[in-house]
């Protein structure tokens, strides 16, 4: 009996803990089912990414970190997407931009970021063009208009009365 329950307590080692990553606290927006980012392009302006997407109300995704591999440490919207709408945040050491066009929407549609990095380096614009397109996307019918019933006749006869009241006033004695 003695030798169960000693084998009963033995215990192995646990493994060592593995690096945990926080799961993405947007992860559950929906992606396009049409999302294509080319590689991102550096010039003298700025860096520059082009999407092709579809506006069936999914997001496309870009991605990009500072040459050191780490996130930009702020980031500002500078232009409005005109047929859609940008949302910037930072996740796992990178710098996300998302972009989810207008339902139905099929064109070209583009903004511009400006990434913040580390102190004392230069802030690095970011032109981003979209080629949206509406491939099989049908636009949810109208919500029905709500039935207002027009009012009925009562056929309850009405009696009117009229109540008056009179006030009584007491004279002002003199003394």
């Amino acid at each position: 009996m003695t030798g169960i329950l000693i084998t009963g307590c033995a215990q192995k080692p646990l493994p060592a803990p593995a690096v945990a990553i926080a799961p993405n606290p947007f992860g559950y927006l929906k992606q396009s089912a049409v999302c294509t980012v080319s590689p991102l392009v550096s010039g003298p302006t700025g860096r520059s990414a082009k999407i092709s997407v579809r506006s069936d109300d999914g997001l496309c995704t870009v991605a990009l970190s500072q040459p050191d591999g780490t996130a930009y440490a702020s980031f500002l919207l500078q232009t409005v997407p005109a047929h859609g709408k940008a949302f910037i945040y930072n996740y796992n050491n990178q710098t996300l931009v998302n972009y989810t066009a207008t339902t139905a929407y099929a064109g070209p549609d583009s903004f511009s970021v400006t990434l913040i990095p580390t102190a004392g380096h230069a802030r690095v614009p970011l032109q981003v063009a979209a080629l949206v397109d509406a491939t099989g996307v049908v636009l949810p019918p109208p919500p029905p208009v709500p039935y207002v019933a027009a009012p009925s006749k009562s056929t309850h006869k009405s009696s009117k009365s009229t109540h008056s009241t009179r006030s009584k006033h007491k004279k002002a004695s003199s003394s």
